[in-house]
């Protein structure tokens, strides 16, 4: 298969690149005012709901930032790979890999976001008092030994 990136993709993977908390109030371009976003933490409805999802992202983390690896555009879906990037103060950055899946209205805008990352290995296990505990069970699950 051909890799496609069309001119809606290529939108909305220079928006995510160089997203800023002032660049939020741009939403309405990139959304359908009741657009669906999902990742392993929010489930929500509506451009407002999501605009407080990234908000709440620029509020809580230190520089986050993302790199889109990837994009496969195929009708009115598209595919996208990254790395999202946070700083942590004082200590290198963490890496989470994921991928996005966006489903596109007709007027071009997106109306379904997904997100896929596994919150597991990309962040508890990484965690100090929990990461024993997740790679502890993770082994314990893993049908190799």
């Amino acid at each position: 298969m051909t890799s496609h990136i069309d001119a809606r993709t290529a939108r909305v993977i220079h928006f995510f690149e160089n997203l800023t908390p002032a660049s939020l109030s741009q939403l309405e371009a990139l959304y359908t005012r009741d657009a669906r976003f999902k990742d392993p933490f929010n489930h929500v409805q509506g451009l407002k709901a999501i605009e407080r999802v990234f908000s709440h992202m620029f509020e809580t983390l230190n520089s986050p930032r993302f790199e889109v690896l990837s994009a496969d555009t195929v009708d009115d879906h598209a595919w996208l790979t990254w790395d999202f990037i946070i700083q942590r103060p004082g200590k290198k950055e963490w890496r989470i890999h994921g991928a996005t899946r966006l489903t596109y209205a007709s007027d071009g805008r997106i109306t379904q976001h997904r997100d896929y990352w596994d919150p597991a290995e990309e962040l508890y296990a990484r965690l100090p008092l929990l990461g024993p505990l997740v790679r502890w069970l993770t082994r314990r699950l893993s049908a190799s030994t």
